[in-house]
C-alpha cells in the first residue's frame, strides 16, 4: 500500500523537485535527501518506500535533467501521478525506469494521506482509504516493457546480451 503526496498546483518544475545546486552528483541516495525540498522542506522526512507524488499540470516542466527522476528514484518514491507532465520529464522518467500515470481524474480524487494501490497494466488506481477505483490509460506495452528493465539503457543491454 502506498501513501499519497498531494500538491495541488500546476508547473512544478524540475529545479523544485531536485535544486540545481544539488546537481553536482548523480547519486541517487544523494539526490533524494534534497528531494522536493523547495517545494516542501519536509517531503523527505515524510515520504516511505512506494509512496506516491500526485500534483496537477505540467509537472516537471522546465529543464531537461534526469537528476529529477533519480531524485524520486533515491527517495523510492514509486510514482508520480500528474494531470499532465511536460514531455521531457515524461520521456527521462520513462528512460530512467520510472512510472508516471498522467490522469486528471486521479488528481482530482486522490487526497494528501490516501492509501493507493496502482495496477500499472490494467490502467488502474485503487484508492483504499475512499473505496474508489480511478482508471488511467496504462503506458505502451514498449514502455512498460523499459520500466521493467530499469531504464532504457538497461532494456538495451539486455538485448544486446541476448
Amino acid at each position: 500500500m502506498s501513501k499519497a503526496h498531494v500538491y495541488q498546483r500546476d508547473h512544478i518544475n524540475t529545479d523544485e523537485i531536485i535544486p540545481a545546486r544539488y546537481l553536482n552528483t548523480d547519486a541517487e541516495e544523494e539526490l533524494a535527501q534534497h528531494c522536493l525540498e523547495d517545494l516542501d522542506v519536509d517531503f523527505v522526512k515524510k515520504v516511505q518506500p512506494g509512496d506516491v507524488v500526485v500534483a496537477g499540470d505540467d509537472f516537471g516542466c522546465g529543464s531537461s535533467r534526469e537528476h529529477a527522476v533519480w531524485a524520486f528514484r533515491g527517495a523510492k518514491v514509486q510514482a508520480v501521478i500528474a494531470h499532465s507532465f511536460a514531455r521531457i520529464f515524461y520521456r527521462n522518467a520513462i528512460n530512467c525506469g520510472f512510472h508516471v500515470i498522467e490522469s486528471p481524474d486521479a488528481t482530482e480524487r486522490i487526497k494528501d494521506g490516501d492509501e493507493i494501490e496502482i495496477d500499472y497494466e490494467a490502467g488502474v488506481i485503487h484508492d483504499k482509504t475512499n473505496g474508489e477505483e480511478i482508471k488511467f490509460q496504462p503506458l505502451p506495452q514498449f514502455a512498460q516493457e523499459i520500466i521493467a528493465a530499469g531504464g532504457l539503457l538497461n532494456k538495451i543491454a539486455a538485448e544486446l546480451k541476448g
